[in-house]
């Protein structure tokens, strides 16, 4: 499941994730809306948050998360990654050199300092 969370404002996107997360998450959820927020603000800063009850991307959701991130790879000023299991971690390392914007990752007991890089206040 994805959704969005209420502290992203503007350019400023936050969206938690948990279970499976599947085709309909993106096409219903997610890539709608990022969409039209692209439509009125052209960049975004986002920030991830995986929840302890992620478990990962069915196959056509892991194809649709690339897809969109390839799509849109040069649309992102920063991306905060926050409680990433070890593995998405590793993923966004070995393809981060993909995203013209900048990514931190953050453990999960620092959400608020995610918030902060996010919003420039460190």
């Amino acid at each position: 499941m994805i959704e969005f969370i209420n502290e992203g404002e503007g350019k400023l996107v936050g969206i938690r994730v948990t279970g499976t997360l599947s085709d309909a998450d993106y096409r219903e959820v997610l890539i709608p809306r990022l969409e039209a927020i692209f439509a009125e603000h052209g960049k975004l800063d986002l920030l991830v948050h995986f929840d302890e009850g992620f478990k990962g991307w069915d196959l056509k959701a892991a194809w649709d998360d690339a897809a969109f991130g390839l799509k849109h790879r040069t649309d992102f000023g920063k991306l905060a990654v926050v409680g990433a299991p070890n593995w998405v971690d590793w993923c966004i390392k070995l393809s981060g050199f993909l995203w013209k914007g900048e990514i931190r990752v953050f453990p999960a007991e620092e959400l608020a300092a995610a918030w902060r890089w996010l919003k420039g206040e460190t």
